[in-house]
């Protein structure tokens, strides 16, 4: 308790640098990954991307990230011997977000779209097995994890080849692939807007006050994919046939279509990205923020003030601007040869995994799943069209994260704990 009472405006500043840079690490590697498809596939420009990023992820977090966080991350360390020696929390989370943010600084410096869940995950077993010991990690929790590496991007992959498969048949392999992009079109982005909404339902938004039934859900998420499917009918009846490009290649005036469907998808998977992952960055801060405003109390569950949303919004929207196109450019060219079709099955594919686990409480990452996606799609074309080197060096950042992460942060409390005590 003395040493926060002495130190409690250090850490606190310390935090906010440490949680900031952890948000720019978000945006540099997971946000990229969440935009990589609708970039690649050419339907949107960087910079485009980075503006639909700076308004969905900012509305995911703050509609359906929560009001409250779980501080001690999707229950993977037991604080409760820490209630006399608050201070060696506050050292880990320091450590954890520190260890987490240089992870993704390499990883995205390298064009490796890694997990930043995965990244505070292991960097947090890495301080509770060196602060705390190792009975303090609920090892049940790594298991599911390191089983996840596996599920989500199958499950990701399996869609997003169900979805092109089913756009090469009632689209692309009709007799007027055209006309037939027309009339399907606005069923497609019904989905986007039905799915999506309905990931929010699912997250729950007790903070603004409601609450709703499964059933509710449903009927809310119909009603909102009706009238984004009414705005996708407006946008696509507006494209017109381009004789000169289908010389060219017989679907190009087809993925002229699938343009203003795949921003819809972009803004879906922002937004998506932004109540699911938001809290990796942030979580941790809170926690510090919490012990320190309370003079010392350890908490399992940490109020999450709005200066802190802001500060995670900001850190990742300049993350994304500054960092994100080395790994845009691994998922979104790389892994496969992207057209705004095979884009729009990736994110959708993508997005649609994502609330199928949140339902589920499947401890899945975001990345994994958008990058099992397009490999999905690209299998739809024969294993042939995917790059298998490219998907090695990914698989083998994956499974370095946990342990690079734990490494750093155990090295990193020491250091804050020496430092401090």
């Amino acid at each position: 308790m003395e040493i926060i009472a002495t130190y409690g405006t250090v850490f606190l500043v310390l935090a906010v640098i440490f949680g900031f840079y952890m948000t720019w690490g978000i945006g540099a590697n997971d946000v990229a990954n969440a935009m990589g498809t609708s970039v690649g596939s050419g339907a949107v420009t960087v910079k485009q991307a980075i503006i639909i990023a700076a308004i969905f992820e900012f509305a995911g977090a703050f509609i359906a990230g929560g009001n409250v966080t779980s501080t001690i991350r999707k229950g993977i360390v037991d604080p409760s011997g820490l209630v006399d020696s608050p201070e060696i929390l506050v050292f880990g989370m320091l450590a954890a977000l520190l260890a987490a943010a240089v992870w993704l600084m390499i990883a995205s410096s390298r064009g490796w779209p890694v997990s930043t869940t995965h990244s505070i995950v292991g960097a947090l077993v890495g301080f509770a097995v060196a602060g705390i010991g190792v009975d303090a990690v609920q090892w049940g929790k790594i298991g599911q994890i390191a089983a996840s590496w596996i599920i989500s991007p199958a499950l990701g992959g399996f869609l997003a080849y169900l979805l092109m498969m089913s756009i090469r048949k009632v689209i692309l392999n009709t007799d007027h692939p055209f006309d037939s992009a027309k009339r399907w079109g606005p069923a497609y982005v019904f989905l986007v807007g039905f799915i999506i909404s309905l990931v929010t339902m699912f997250k729950g938004l007790k903070h603004l006050k409601l609450e709703l039934s499964v059933a509710q859900s449903f009927v809310a998420a119909i009603v909102f994919g009706l009238f984004v499917a009414l705005i996708g009918w407006i946008l696509i009846r507006k494209v017109e046939v381009d004789k000169e490009a289908d010389r060219d290649y017989l679907f190009a005036s087809v993925e002229k279509i699938f343009v203003p469907m795949m921003i819809f998808t972009a803004c879906a998977m922002a937004f998506a990205h932004g109540s699911n992952d938001v809290a990796n960055g942030i979580g941790p801060l809170a926690a510090v923020a919490s012990i320190i405003m309370s003079g010392g109390e350890v908490a399992q569950k940490a109020a999450l003030p709005l200066w802190i949303l802001v500060l995670g919004g900001t850190g990742i929207v300049i993350g994304l601007a500054t960092m994100g196109y080395k790994v845009m450019q691994t998922i979104g060219t790389r892994i496969t040869q992207l057209t705004p079709s095979r884009g729009f099955c990736a994110t959708l594919a993508a997005a649609a995994t994502v609330v199928l686990a949140s339902r589920t409480g499947l401890p899945v990452s975001t990345t994994h799943i958008a990058v099992g996606a397009v490999i999905g799609v690209g299998l739809a074309r024969g294993v042939g069209a995917i790059d298998l080197r490219v998907i090695g060096g990914i698989v083998v950042s994956w499974v370095v994260t946990l342990p690079v992460g734990g490494i750093l942060a155990a090295l990193f409390f020491f250091t804050l704990k020496g430092m401090f005590t």
